[in-house]
């Protein structure tokens, strides 16, 4: 059996911090793990700005609620799921994940949790574990799952290059030029002709 496994962010909603970066006007929480590969890093800037302004995790979901998945999206989970089990591997929380897993139809999500005090400060964060996407793709290789896996960021890249097909999507053009040996694609339609193209059955579209 062939599993399809996907980032979220980027790859079938939009990015979660800069959303909110655009509803807090605060630029600093725009950057992505397509800006700093570092994803302890990047998260300890975020709590740093999150207590500087004295935001806390129901102003998140506030902006969250207001989100819908990429244009397109939908339609492509839905045909994924009629070709492959699909599993979402996402450096995202589960504090953030409901409402768009709901307009998703809930396909199987793997994160991190947040640690967030009775005020709703967010006070820390925990991993599910390190390097968890590429660890869950060989979880699944021990498992005799073949995999292909999509994605958009650094923090992507070891799950692409352990998955058995890796493809690029909605790339920014440094992730593209650091990381030639991955097809790199734009479109839903575009993704689709590449997991048929990685998949080892006679597949359509």
């Amino acid at each position: 059996m062939e599993l399809a496994c996907l980032d979220l962010e980027g790859v079938l909603i939009p990015e979660i911090w800069i959303a909110f970066a655009e509803e807090t006007g605060i630029e600093e929480l725009k950057a992505t793990t397509r800006d700093i590969p570092c994803y302890d890093e990047l998260m300890q800037q975020r709590l740093r700005i999150l207590d500087e302004h004295g935001l806390k995790l129901p102003q998140i979901q506030e902006t969250i609620s207001k989100l819908e998945p990429l244009e397109g999206a939908v339609e492509f989970v839905n045909w994924l799921r009629e070709r492959f089990q699909v599993v979402i591997l996402s450096d995202t929380f589960y504090e953030f994940s409901q409402p768009l897993m709901r307009q998703l139809g809930f396909p199987t999500l793997l994160c991190h949790k947040l640690e967030v005090n009775e005020e709703g400060r967010i006070t820390d964060y925990t991993l599910r574990q390190k390097d968890p996407k590429r660890q869950s793709v060989r979880a699944f290789q021990l498992l005799n799952y073949r995999v292909i896996a999509a994605g958009d960021s650094y923090n992507d890249t070891t799950m692409l290059t352990q998955a058995e097909s890796g493809i690029l999507f909605h790339a920014p053009d440094n992730v593209i030029a650091e990381f030639p040996q991955f097809p790199a694609v734009h479109t839903y339609e575009d993704l689709k002709k590449e997991f048929i193209k990685a998949s080892n059955r006679n597949l359509s579209l």
